[in-house]
């Protein structure tokens, strides 16, 4: 479905969720607009398992928009080209542990960043609210031979217990993107419906 949306996204448009929408009494609204075309705890691979969600928007690099999913505070490292973290001091689901939400391949292939630029490389502890433009969807991967396919990679990152965040790259420090935006985002319960708002939680 996903290779058929890559097609024609304009045939199916059913599919696609809209950046800034929030589902019933969700915590948090749509970080980007369009497909879901992968969960969390999707396996690519033997022994990998997907640690967000990927939004493919359907257009072109750097048109379609990604907003922040929750107010927090926003921090992108020195050397991140396509990637921000926000803060969240008291998660909405579990109000006495902080957590993280994390936004990447906001650029190019070669690393031409499509991050807004409110937010340059080094910025931290900068405050934004549920909605605030951080950027667009890009296909930076790290090799410009190798791109990602446009998307949004999206996930929730665990706290350290020392104002920092764990390593997003393992899933056992991500969680469960589902009840956050009250759709069926885990690949484990999934039973291959297209997730949209009422059709999983």
């Amino acid at each position: 479905m996903l290779r058929e949306y890559f097609l024609s996204p304009q045939e199916h448009p059913e599919w696609s969720v809209l950046g800034g929408f929030r589902c019933g009494d969700a915590p948090f609204v749509m970080p980007t607009d369009g497909y879901i075309g992968y969960l969390w705890g999707d396996s690519f691979r033997p022994g990998h398992h997907h640690q967000g969600i990927d939004i493919f928007g359907g257009q072109s690099i750097g048109m379609t928009r990604v907003m922040s999913a929750y107010d927090g505070y926003l921090t992108r490292m020195a050397d991140w080209k396509s990637s921000v973290i926000i803060r969240i001091p008291s998660d909405p689901l579990q109000p006495d542990r902080q957590i993280w939400s994390y936004y990447t391949h906001m650029a190019d292939p070669q690393g031409n960043s499509f991050i807004s630029s409110e937010f340059p490389p080094d910025t931290h502890e900068v405050f934004v609210t549920a909605g605030t433009l951080l950027g667009y969807q890009g296909d930076y991967s790290g090799d410009a031979e190798n791109p990602t396919g446009i998307h949004l990679h999206f996930s929730i990152v665990k706290d350290d217990g020392l104002d920092g965040f764990l390593n997003e790259l393992d899933i056992k420090n991500t969680i469960d993107p589902s009840l956050y935006f009250q759709m069926n985002l885990n690949a484990m319960d999934n039973d291959g419906e297209i997730p949209r708002c009422g059709n999983g939680q």
